[in-house]
């Protein structure tokens, strides 16, 4: 009888942190992203990234499913997702696109960063009610690190734009449903 009431408090305990441990895969596989740029292992930087938007497509889900939902869940969220799908693509691409234009590429990157923290913050504060308003961070930085598969025949220039229309995107106030 014992080990049934352990057995069965640690699947609990388990369940009660499986969310969150899959949202520190996320911002896991968003650092690993950053530092693969650095070390300029671009195409496991891309693969990382897309990681990290699988899990974070399975946190908030495994969440709900258990009943977990929480905002320590919800804050760290977000802190991995402006990891994920804003810090990492934006070095990544600047590392391959944006770094030719100087200073300017750099508050190019700079700009759809801070965009993207603005977005999360709103939307930590915003009730839930089934939109999003703005595009998701996630859909955004997925966006920009698929283009990395068309850099041989993009312009760098194209980037000069896709960022600032991402970052726009981003902060403004359309709404999308949720799915």
């Amino acid at each position: 009888m014992f080990l049934i009431e352990v057995v069965d408090t640690t699947i609990k305990k388990m369940k009660a942190h499986l969310a969150n441990t899959i949202t520190l895969g996320n911002i896991s596989f968003g650092g690993a992203s950053i530092m693969a740029t650095i070390h300029e292992s671009f195409n496991y930087a891309v693969l990382f990234i897309f990681i990290a938007a699988f899990l974070d497509r399975y946190d908030g889900k495994v969440a709900r499913k258990f009943n977990q939902e929480s905002e320590l869940g919800k804050q760290l969220d977000s802190m991995s997702d402006i990891i994920s799908f804003g810090v990492a693509p934006a070095i990544l691409m600047y590392e391959m696109t944006l770094v030719h234009f100087g200073t300017i590429g750099m508050i190019v990157a700079v700009l759809y960063i801070a965009c993207g923290a603005f977005r999360l913050a709103r939307f930590n504060i915003t009730e839930s009610n089934g939109y999003f308003s703005g595009l998701p961070i996630t859909a955004s930085g997925a966006i920009l690190t698929l283009t990395f598969f068309f850099i041989p025949v993009l312009s760098p220039v194209f980037y000069m734009f896709l960022f600032p229309l991402l970052s726009v995107l981003m902060i403004s106030t359309f709404t999308l449903k949720k799915v």
